[in-house]
């Protein structure tokens, strides 16, 4: 309960400013799976060269449902998803998993220096150090090539990050948009504070996207296992990103630029933004954005819909865990049906108050059979999950009320057997290094604890 006092005071703070946007609310995800189509149905799905016919993608969907056990998710939760998003499924991708920072940030400085014609970035927080210099640094050397960088960064994320760090890439040429300013005199563009862009792309010449939940700073650039028992070392944080090539970088590339447009920045310079695609591999990719205000929080239906369907396995790494009612629901009851559900979570983290809210689940859970287990060897912060070893996500969604409701995020949506078994392989990695936590023993906590948890619970919608 330590330094409790000030936490209790920035929380009612944040929920009194809070009010003035409304009682905002999660769509019902059980109507929709009601009233989706049911049986054998022509599936939109998109390859380099326009949208398939009906033949061609149900015979698609058929091989993908052959490839793994037999399950029905693949075309239930298609049928869900195509009933209340445009983006639709895209065929002929390659998608690269990388499954941590170094990883991440090697794919992303390669494919910055191929860069040819333009460089989209997009980050919640780009920090002022030597990270975020390193990047600075080529991203200037790519503008001097003739190469059109636009950066978008999140004001609240960023907010460390002075302004001259900035306006040295502003002077330089590159177009930056600070996005939802925390002044709202500086902005032209709708102002709310819990509004804030949590998504982390980068787009290279329209045909190579990288996405995840890893920002610009170098807490993710260091080794987790060259750090020893006792060392003072900043701790490493652990996430997840992924490399896609293909049809599908399109449609991360239009959310991209509808941020830009509706942030009221500088027209981006003309460059050749969507170039004719290519098919790179064999994954089918669904893009998954959301942003405030919709009627359908699209990252929220996707999660609840797949778990829903899940028939053998629902493996979930996330970094705030605070669910809804309904992702509950869903996770208890595929754990009632012989689904063998597992959740890894952090045991070490950055948010104490996340921390105690992620436990208040705890006792439902694993009442009703899921597994849960604690990362204790650094800190979480992937967003991942993979189902019945066909159906993947990787993306900035957190199982939380602000990624669900309040932020802009973007996941890929992955239909693909074998990065599935890799997204497994790493899912398998974790839980080695994880301590489960046991209902038999969670049972028999102190008081405290519990009254603890259930208090900053209260807040939740705002952690």
């Amino acid at each position: 309960m330590k330094n409790i006092t000030p936490l209790i005071l920035v929380l009612l703070s944040v929920s009194i400013l809070s009010l003035g946007t409304g009682c905002a609310s999660l769509p019902n995800v059980s109507e929709m799976i009601d009233r989706a189509p049911a049986g054998q149905m022509h599936h939109q799905i998109v390859s380099s060269r326009g949208v398939l016919s009906a033949e061609k993608s149900n015979a698609i969907m058929e091989r993908l449902k052959r490839s793994t056990h037999p399950t029905d998710i693949v075309e239930r939760y298609t049928a869900v998803v195509e009933s209340v998003t445009e983006s639709p499924l895209t065929k002929g991708n390659k998608v690269t998993l990388l499954d941590d920072g170094q990883a991440t940030y090697a794919a992303m400085f390669k494919a910055i220096k191929s860069a040819k014609d333009h460089i989209n970035l997009e980050s919640y927080i780009f920090e002022d150090d030597e990270t975020g210099r390193a990047f600075a640094d080529l991203l200037l050397q790519k503008q001097a090539e003739g190469v059109q960088v636009n950066l978008i960064y999140d004001s609240l994320g960023s907010i460390k990050t002075p302004d001259s760090f900035f306006q040295r890439l502003t002077d330089n040429g590159i177009q930056v948009v600070g996005f939802n300013p925390l002044n709202p005199l500086n902005t032209t563009a709708t102002w709310g504070l819990t509004h804030r862009d949590h998504r982390k792309i980068l787009i290279l010449d329209g045909t190579t996207a990288i996405i995840g939940g890893i920002n610009i700073s170098k807490v993710y650039s260091s080794n987790p296992f060259k750090r020893k028992l006792g060392d003072k070392a900043p701790i490493h944080w652990r996430d997840t990103d992924i490399q896609v090539e293909g049809p599908a970088v399109a449609e991360i590339q239009k959310l991209f630029l509808d941020t830009w447009m509706k942030q009221k920045g500088a027209k981006p310079a003309e460059r050749n933004y969507f170039p004719a695609q290519k098919e790179k591999g064999t994954a089918l990719v669904g893009v998954v954005g959301s942003t405030p205000g919709e009627t359908n929080r699209i990252p929220f239906i996707v999660y609840v819909s797949a778990i829903s369907f899940a028939e053998h396995s629902i493996h979930i790494t996330n970094s705030y865990f605070m669910p809804d009612d309904q992702i509950v629901k869903a996770l208890t009851d595929a754990a009632g049906r012989g689904v063998d559900v597992k959740i890894i979570l952090p045991g070490i983290t950055d948010s104490t108050l996340a921390f105690h809210a992620q436990r208040h689940y705890y006792s439902e859970l694993l009442r009703a059979g899921v597994q849960l287990y604690e990362q204790r060897s650094y800190l979480l912060h992937a967003k991942t999950a993979v189902i019945d070893q066909v159906w993947s996500t990787v993306g900035s969604t957190n199982m939380d009320f602000l990624s669900l409701m309040s932020n802009d995020e973007v996941n890929a949506v992955i239909l693909n057997h074998q990065f599935a078994v890799e997204m497994e392989q790493m899912f398998s990695k974790d839980l080695a290094n994880s301590r489960q936590i046991r209902w038999a023993e969670w049972q028999q906590r102190p008081l405290l604890p519990r009254v603890r948890e259930w208090f900053v619970n209260l807040f939740v919608r705002w952690l």
